[in-house]
């Protein structure tokens, strides 16, 4: 059983957040939720192992629970992007997005502190078709875990970078919507988390919110005026939550914006603040999902969008005969920049090039928009950035659609048996009529694509 150090068991009691002080009980003698986020650009596979329960109250339309936790690592749909594994209190800042932006007006995203990815992924989905979602990662590791889940999650208009949020110190009045799920003492992820109870002090938390206004600094000037910060945590002491809302209304040209929610579905408007302000927090045993908490600003002034130069289209590839085979592997080539190195072919949403370079200039960016193939001397080797893509033409490949236990062998980096009438050269293996991923038949067997790096290396 989880025990508790008892100077965080009386610092939520003196809250006053929670009735009859139940939420230390909760922590300690309830198990954590499990909930899926279903992937809206993507089909459901029908032939899924997924048992819905209820829908999320504030995502209903894409977010449930299980009943049951299965072994998400066998089931082939989490690997080709159509569902993400992520607690139901993270999936409010889709509901959140969805009151800052209109239909049909594309905005520019930074997420902040972004891996492993959930909140992007939930984002890019609740944002209008046709924005730029830019997510950055502090940690070299788990920035590669998040470039893997964009890539996975399949939208074109991404682009994933690494380091310290310092970087966007340069980056004046650049992005419409800043989200930071900032690095915080965990107390909400408890019970999922026997490391974040054996880590907790008091001097965790004094540490976590100085590198918390130390982020917020960062970032702030990257917003434009008129533009919205979103900031959270998964942590339920006030000074990491409440106090520093009042530290970003004092220091920073902001105001506090209140997010409309439904009193059935258990979220607290945090009492802590003065009148007029918002931040709202979700209880364990008050809500199905682990502790979090939210707050959204405005930023004062009035937006005045940058004139951009026009974007004039350039191709650095070898061959312009080979460049139009290799755009033709996407759908609407036409609203893509190509972009050529020695070594990878890229498609990039035109309309967003001149921001790319821009960012290009600061930030260490490890993906952007569709790797289309790798160049291996006079070969094109198509991407799996390809093959998870929305915007893949399905008609520039033969496909072969292939049974579930099939499916596992390929992502395990197998060999898999191909049809003895399967053309020769690039074949897209297809699971439920969903894209896979890439092999290569020479014949007498067919080379697996599928990254060296996202195999599964667990046994059933």
């Amino acid at each position: 059983m989880t025990t508790l150090n008892p100077i965080f068991v009386r610092q939520i009691k003196e809250l006053g957040i929670e009735e009859n002080n139940r939420l230390a009980d909760t922590l300690t003698g309830t198990a954590p939720s499990v909930s899926i986020r279903f992937n809206k650009r993507k089909n459901k596979c029908a032939d899924s192992e997924l048992v819905t329960s209820e829908a999320v109250h504030w995502l209903s339309d894409s977010g449930f629970y299980l009943d049951e936790r299965p072994a998400f690592t066998f089931i082939p749909q989490m690997h080709q992007g159509l569902f993400y594994v992520q607690d139901a209190s993270s999936m409010f800042i889709a509901h959140v997005i969805k009151q800052l932006v209109s239909p049909g007006n594309p905005v520019k995203y930074l997420d902040a502190c972004a891996a492993p990815g959930g909140k992007t992924t939930a984002a890019i989905d609740a944002l209008p078709d046709g924005s730029l979602i830019t997510a950055n990662e502090y940690d070299f590791r788990r920035a590669s875990i998040l470039a893997e889940n964009v890539i996975k999650w399949g939208y074109p208009g991404t682009i994933v970078s690494r380091g310290d949020t310092r970087k966007f110190r340069k980056l004046r009045d650049e992005f419409d919507i800043i989200a930071a799920d900032v690095p915080c003492s965990g107390e909400g992820m408890f019970r999922k988390d026997e490391e974040a109870v054996n880590q907790w002090s008091p001097n965790l938390v004094n540490e976590c919110a100085e590198r918390q206004k130390e982020i917020i600094d960062n970032i702030w000037h990257s917003l434009r005026a008129g533009g919205y910060f979103i900031y959270s945590t998964c942590t339920f002491n006030r000074q990491e939550n409440e106090d520093m809302v009042n530290h970003i209304l004092a220091e920073y040209d902001a105001q506090s914006v209140e997010i409309i929610i439904n009193p059935d579905w258990g979220i607290v408007k945090s009492p802590l603040l003065p009148e007029g302000v918002f931040g709202y927090r979700f209880i364990p045993g008050r809500i199905r999902g682990e502790g979090l908490f939210m707050a959204v600003f405005k930023k004062a002034g009035e937006y005045t969008p940058k004139k951009e130069k026009e974007s004039k289209k350039k191709v650095k590839t070898k061959s312009d005969a080979i460049c139009t085979e290799v755009a033709n592997r996407i759908v609407n080539p036409g609203n893509y920049e190509l972009i050529g190195t020695k070594e990878k072919i890229t498609a990039f949403p035109v309309a967003y090039s001149n921001d790319l370079k821009r960012l290009a200039q600061h930030l260490d960016i490890i993906h952007y928009g569709i790797p289309l193939a790798t160049v291996k001397g006079k070969d094109f080797i198509p991407e799996q950035a390809l093959a998870c893509s929305t915007e893949i033409n399905r008609k520039s490949f033969p496909s072969i659609d292939v049974n579930r236990d099939s499916a596992l062998q390929y992502l395990r980096r197998e060999a898999i048996t191909l049809p003895e009438d399967t053309p020769k050269g690039y074949v897209l293996i297809t699971y439920c009529n969903i894209p896979l991923g890439f092999v290569k038949n020479i014949g007498n067997r067919a080379n697996n694509l599928y990254p060296e790096q996202w195999r599964i290396l667990k046994k059933i």
